[in-house]
Formats: structure tokens, C-alpha cells, sequence
């Protein structure tokens, strides 16, 4: 019978055409030709009344259904009448295979639905939160998260997922900088590809691939003092150049679908710009698949001013925005727009034809029900395999920022004292937006240093404090299942248990920072260090005179001035995952060496906030490189201008040493490429891995240009006294730009040339751009 009902399916859209019934109109359909891709979509569309096309443009957030209720919900009779194109929110085989089976065999038309979800940084197999991901530099591993995410969403029946998030941010006071990968839009860009590539493949019919969609589109990432769901505005000149390029690589790596972000763009909200959804994104871009808004998008134009639901939806839709994710507003006034003409049946017709053509790519009209194999289920999902490589992931992604007296690695020998409100917190591990992740069987840092240790060190565990004094503050910063269990003892009573353990060991191992909750949508801060009550115990332990290690918890750059000033060393693990106490403790005892670069520059006050790497030059820059403060300079009179850690650090347990950077040729004409090399040498006493940075400055412009880009990097493994010469081409394109016409161009003139280990680069080199 399943079969029979499989095979049916399969030639739905040929059922749709033949069935007289459905229609007044008879298609002209030949039935021993299979119909072209574009015809089988515009065959369906001309079968469908109006009610149902706006029905495709409605994504409603499902919740979780059980079997037995999805018939008797609302959302069930809104699908059965062909109300709703898409789901999202709801996961397992059973719960989408029994409400596809009513949109495929209760609806008139039959048209399956497209079914989505928040896979942001992995599915039940979790991997490090995005901004931690980007820090390991690697394409090919980036790319293999998202592969393994969507293996192991498709075959829980998900074909959609909401990511990457590509919002150039360079505030961390904005929570959900977390989701990114960082400030700098050539890393972006790089990352965005290897995204959509991991999750599309190389064949959308695939049941093991998925649809991507690029968020949030655009300039998101920059809301005025870092507060989220704050108003943007920038120049053209600074989108182009600044924050477009991430989403323009996604879109040119074929993405699937693009999600218009809440802010405005020069005075209207994206989900209404038609600027933006169609000059920009399809006619210059040409972008082919469906833009869907963000969570009640469209209704939300309401309060920036833009009219009521009627209006604003009516806007959304000129705009080209195809899919209104909750609001409804499609669904309950497009029809009277269209009536009184505010809104064309072309408009309405198009953006349905974009939406069937996604579930045509996706082969659901061929067999609707391909993502709901339950042996895939059982066998396909958070698998030891897929856990391994999140353990190696996470190892990968943490950034070294100091390590003082070659403090790291730890022996496996001693007694190791393990103090913190994170030390044993497996709920905390995964970070934000892990709404699929086994946050029960997430590995904490204490069973992870327990195993790795074995029976070779001792280990102590004190909770030392709670996440914060403030008890609603914690509430605020642990939800969603990720509680810390506060602890009701006195701060007073939690610290003396802390420094009682303390004076037992060899060496202290303090797990502090944010948890998981404290970054991530609507999470900003304006004071963007870590809690006090940490900080105290922390204090109390340096001053014990045991050498501490922090290994810091985060979801964005900290300020980390006091913490830098005085323990050993710092180790940053970001969210790690699902088994982020393994990957912590390979770290911390040596198994891997650390080689994690920063994508995101940490102030050494708030007050530098924005504070990147990729910035202008003034009129009047500091002379001096000491920090001392000059009148009548761009800077500060309580502060350096320079942040704690800038863009690309990182350090290693070994050392790497640079030089013999050499140039091809000092001069280039418009068709002709450089050659640049750069001789590389482990000079320490471990083997490792190191990120080779590349970076160019243009010195004269017709519009002014920043004092270095990122232009080139690569990820090279070197053995204890390996030289590796390290090689980079340079072509005209790297040195192109938009310019005040937004003309994307190489103006001749003089370049500098950076190589090195970070953004701070020292080996420099210059070379002309001749007409």
C-alpha cells in the first residue's frame, strides 16, 4: 500500500493536470513527454485559484505537532484548504511525514510543503557557534559541518534551514555577532560559499541535501549602539564595499533562498525595499530563488511607520519579498490588495512560481515524503562518527590568547583544581540557536577533564559562583533549558569552598565567561565583560598564587583587559558543541595544539566600540605606537586606540617564525597576476598548525580606502623545525572596489603588501597597478 501511494505521488503533478475536476481550465498536457522544469511549475500555477497561490506565500511557525492533532489544528485545516506553502518549527519523521500526507493527499491540489528549521551550527550533532567555527580558518572543515548538518536534518525531514547568517558585525556589544563570522568581508564571503556549499551540494534533488537560505539581508549586523533590532544606516559606498560581499557570495554559490532583515535600509525596512529584494538582489544579482521575511517581518513594518497590516504587506510583496514567515499578513490581505488593485496577480503569480520552483528543486512534487526515511532517522543522526568530528571541530576552533611560562599544556599529573559555574554545565555547551542539539548528552568540561585525565591527575570541582550576582539577571542569561542551577548558598560560602579546593592543587583551572544564553537574538550588552561575581572569584584565586588558566565561555569579544593583566593564560572555547569537554580538555593537556585565529577584534574598552581591523585612516592619525596620548591626534585621553586582540591572533603552544617574503614582480598591468611567498618556520617544540594571513593596502584612491584588507590566507600544518615556503597569487580582482559611482574597479597606483600571523602584520612589501 505505502508503495502504491509512494508511486501515485510521484506523478502528482500529472495527476493535478489531468484531474478536470480540480479546474474550469484543461491544460494542454502531453502525457507520454515528461514536462519541462519551468512548465511543470507554470502548469501547476495555472491550476490554482487565488486563495491558494497566497496560500503558498504563508510559512507558519508549527510548533511541535503529535501524531493525532495536526488533522485537528488550526495549521491542519488551513493546510487540507492549501492555505500554507511552508512549515518551520517542527522536527522527526513522524510529526512531518503526517502533515505532508495532508497537504499531498487532503489538499485539492496537492502541493507538498516545504519544511524548515533553525540549523544554524549543526542538528542533534552540534558543532561550535558560528563565530567559533569562523575562527578556525579552514573552508574544507566549514564546509563539512554543514554537510553533516544537513545528512542529519534531512533525515529527521527537514529540507530547509535558516543559515549561514552572514551579517558583517563589528559591535560585540550585539548579541548575535555569535551567529557570524566576524568583521571582515573577504573571510565572509569565504565562509558563506563553503556554507551554502555544505548544505546544497552539488544537488538540491538529493535526499541528503537541503535548501539554504542567506540571513539576514541586509546590513544587519550593524544596529546603531549594538542594541538588536536597532535601526542601520550607512552609505552605499559602505555596503557595497563593507557588508554586501558575504550575501553576494552566498547568492553566487547558488543559494537557495535569502531572509530580508528586520532593520532599515535607507529609510525603509528591508522586508518592504524594493530597492533591495529586487533593483539589487535580482536584477543586479540575479538571484533566481524566494525571498522569505523574518519572524513576523512584514507586520512589524507596522511599528517603523510604514502602515497598517494591509499596506506594509502589499509593500512587502511590490518590494519582492515571496514568503511572510507567521505574520499572515499575505494571507489575510493580499486578496483585498489585489482587488482594489494595490497589488498585481503577476506579482502575487511570480512569487508563488519562485516558491514551487524551490520544492521542484528540492524533488518533493516527484515524492513528497523523500525526507521521511526513518531507517535514515535511526541510523543517520548524531552518530559516533559525527561526534568525533565536532570533537575535532571545536578543538580547532578555540583561539589561544595567552599562555604565559608556556602554561599550556597541562600535565596529566598532579592535582588540577576545576572552579567555575561552567565547569559543569553540559546545557551551556552547544551556545545559542542549538534548538535540535542532546543538550542531556552534551560532554561538560568536568567529565571531559575527568576522562582525558584519567587516573593520571587528580581532580578537584568547585562551582566557585554563581553566573552572576543577581539571580533575574541569571534567569535572563540561562533560558531555554540552559540553566545553571543556582546555587542558594551565599557568594561568601561558594568562594571559601572554591579557595578550600584551590590550596589543594598544583594548578587552577577557572571555566568562566558568558553562558550560553547571554548571546545570541535580542542578548546585547553594554557592558561586555565577564559577570562581576566571576571576576571576584577569579581575583581570589590569582591571589592564592597558584598559576590559573581561564578558559573563557563566550559568545562574542570580551573585554578581558583585568583578566589579561593577570592570569597565566587564556584559553577562548567559544560554545564548543556536543562535545565540547572532550575537545577542551585535548586542548588544555596537549593532544592538540591550539590553532585558532580571531575573526572578530576584542576591545580593550567598550568605549572603542566599533572597533575592526579594516578601518579608515583619519586626517590626523597618532605618530606614536606607544599608546601616549596626542592633542590634536584621533585618539583617546583614557584609552589606546588599539584593541587587546586584534583581527587574525591567535598563538600556539609552539612558535612560527616569518620570512623571505617575495613578490614576482613589482609592477602589473590590468590582465597580469604577482606571485607573492613567504618562508614559515616552526621554531617551537610542538608540532602545529598556523594561519598565514595575507593582507593589501591601497595607497591612493579616488575614495578614500582602509589601512589593510584581508585578501588571501592559508591553514598549513608544520612539524617541530619545519620551513614550509607558503605561496599567494595576487590578481587584478583582489585589488577592486566600489567606487562613488558604486563602479567596481582596480584604479592604478601603489600597493602595500602584508604578510604575517595576524592583521598586526610585520613583513611588508609594495608593488604598482599600471594602466
Amino acid at each position: 500500500m505505502k508503495n502504491l501511494i509512494k508511486t501515485k505521488l510521484s506523478i502528482s503533478c500529472l495527476i493535478i493536470l489531468l484531474t478536470v475536476a480540480c479546474t474550469n481550465k484543461t491544460p494542454e498536457v502531453t502525457i507520454n513527454s515528461k514536462p519541462s522544469f519551468e512548465a511543470k511549475v507554470d502548469s501547476i500555477l495555472s491550476l490554482m485559484t487565488l486563495d491558494e497561490k497566497i496560500g503558498q506565500l504563508n510559512l507558519p511557525s508549527a510548533g511541535q505537532f503529535t501524531t493525532g492533532q495536526a488533522t485537528n489544528s488550526d495549521i491542519g485545516g488551513k493546510i487540507e484548504k492549501g492555505l500554507v506553502g511552508a512549515l518551520f518549527n517542527i522536527k522527526s519523521v513522524k510529526n512531518i511525514n503526517e502533515i505532508q500526507k495532508i497537504a499531498v493527499e487532503k489538499s485539492r491540489l496537492k502541493i507538498p510543503l516545504i519544511f524548515g528549521m533553525d540549523v544554524i551550527h549543526g542538528y542533534e550533532t552540534t558543532f561550535p557557534i558560528p563565530l567559533g567555527l569562523s575562527c578556525s580558518w579552514n573552508m574544507p572543515l566549514i564546509e563539512k559541518t554543514a554537510r553533516i548538518a544537513a545528512i542529519e536534518a534531512s533525515a529527521d525531514g527537514i529540507n530547509w534551514t535558516f543559515s549561514p547568517m552572514v551579517d558583517i558585525s563589528r559591535d560585540p556589544r550585539w548579541g548575535r555577532v555569535s551567529e557570524g563570522s566576524g568583521e571582515d568581508p573577504y573571510l565572509g564571503s569565504e565562509i558563506a560559499k563553503s556554507m551554502v556549499l555544505g548544505y546544497q551540494g552539488n544537488n538540491l534533488n538529493s535526499n541528503n541535501t537541503i535548501m539554504s537560505c542567506v540571513k539576514h539581508f541586509a546590513l544587519y549586523g550593524a544596529p546603531e549602539a549594538g542594541r538588536d533590532y536597532n535601526t542601520v544606516d550607512m552609505s552605499k559606498i559602505r555596503m557595497y564595499n563593507e557588508y554586501l560581499p558575504p550575501y553576494k557570495a552566498a547568492v553566487d554559490a547558488g543559494v537557495g533562498s535569502v531572509m530580508a532583515s528586520f532593520n532599515e535600509i535607507d529609510g525603509v525596512p528591508a522586508t518592504g525595499n524594493k530597492w533591495l529584494l529586487t533593483d539589487l538582489l535580482r536584477n543586479q544579482w540575479k538571484f533566481n530563488g524566494f525571498v522569505v521575511t523574518d519572524y513576523t517581518g512584514i507586520n512589524e513594518m507596522i511599528e517603523h511607520g510604514m502602515g497598517d497590516l494591509q499596506t506594509v504587506s502589499a509593500l512587502a510583496l511590490n518590494a519582492g519579498t515571496d514568503m511572510d514567515m507567521v505574520g499572515e499578513g499575505f494571507l489575510t490581505t493580499l486578496k483585498k490588495s489585489f482587488e482594489e488593485g494595490n497589488v498585481s496577480i503577476e506579482q502575487i503569480d511570480a512569487a508563488v512560481k519562485r516558491i514551487l520552483t524551490a520544492k521542484n528543486k528540492l524533488g518533493l512534487f516527484e515524492d513528497p515524503y523523500k525526507y521521511c526515511d526513518e531507517n535514515r532517522a535511526k541510523t543517520e543522526i548524531y552518530t559516533s562518527e559525527n561526534r568525533k568530528f565536532s570533537r575535532e571541530v571545536a578543538a580547532e576552533s578555540m583561539v589561544l590568547l595567552k599562555n604565559n611560562d608556556q602554561l599550556l599544556p597541562l600535565k596529566k599529573s598532579g592535582t588540577i583544581a576545576l572552579i567555575g559555574p561552567l565547569a559543569d554545565a553540559k546545557e551551556n555547551m552547544a551556545g545559542t540557536w542549538s534548538v535540535a542539539t542532546k543538550q542531556d548528552q552534551s560532554i561538560s568540561v568536568l567529565d571531559g577533564i575527568k576522562k582525558i585525565a584519567g587516573d593520571n591527575a587528580k581532580i578537584l570541582y568547585a562551582k566557585g559562583s554563581n553566573l552572576d550576582h543577581d539571580a533575574e539577571f541569571e534567569k535572563i542569561a540561562t533560558m531555554f533549558g540552559k540553566e545553571l542551577n543556582r546555587d542558594t548558598r551565599t557568594a561568601k560560602q561558594l568562594l571559601d569552598e572554591a579557595l578550600k579546593i584551590a590550596s589543594k592543587a598544583d594548578v587552577i583551572v577557572a571555566t568562566l565567561g558568558e553562558s550560553a544564553e547571554m548571546s545570541g537574538e535580542s542578548t546585547s550588552r553594554t557592558t561586555i565583560e565577564i559577570p562581576q561575581a566571576q571576576k571576584d572569584l577569579l581575583q581570589a584565586l590569582i591571589k592564592t598564587g597558584k598559576p590559573v588558566v581561564l578558559v573563557l565561555f563566550t559568545g562574542r569579544p570580551l573585554v578581558l583587559t583585568e583578566e589579561n593583566n593577570t592570569v597565566n593564560s587564556i584559553l577562548n572555547v567559544w560554545f564548543p558543541g556536543s562535545e565540547a569537554g572532550l575537545a577542551i580538555s585535548d586542548v588544555l593537556f596537549g593532544a592538540v595544539n591550539p590553532s585558532g585565529k580571531l575573526t572578530a577584534t576584542f576591545p580593550r574598552s567598550v568605549g572603542q566600540i566599533p572597533i575592526f581591523y579594516n578601518h579608515k585612516n583619519t586626517g590626523r592619525p597618532l605618530v606614536n605606537s606607544e599608546g601616549k596620548f596626542e592633542k590634536f591626534r584621533s585618539n583617546y585621553i583614557d584609552e589606546r586606540n588599539e584593541p587587546l586582540f586584534p583581527f587574525g591572533f591567535g598563538l600556539s603552544y609552539t612558535t612560527f617564525n616569518y620570512e623571505d617574503l617575495k613578490l614576482s614582480t613589482s609592477k602589473i598591468s590590468k590582465n597580469e597576476t604577482i606571485d607573492v611567498s613567504v618562508t614559515v618556520k616552526n621554531t617551537g617544540n610542538y608540532d602545529g598548525k598556523e594561519i598565514v594571513q595575507l593582507y593589501i593596502r591601497d595607497l591612493v584612491g579616488s575614495v578614500t580606502r582602509p589601512v589593510k584588507e584581508l585578501k588571501g590566507f592559508q591553514k598549513i600544518a608544520l612539524k617541530k623545525g619545519e620551513t614550509k615556503t607558503v605561496n599567494f597569487k595576487i590578481t587584478v580582482e583582489d585589488l577592486k572596489f566600489y567606487n562613488s559611482n558604486l563602479d567596481f574597479v582596480a584604479e592604478p597606483g601603489k600597493f602595500e603588501i602584508f604578510v604575517g600571523t595576524n592583521s598586526v602584520s610585520n613583513l611588508k612589501s609594495e608593488f604598482e597597478l599600471i594602466n
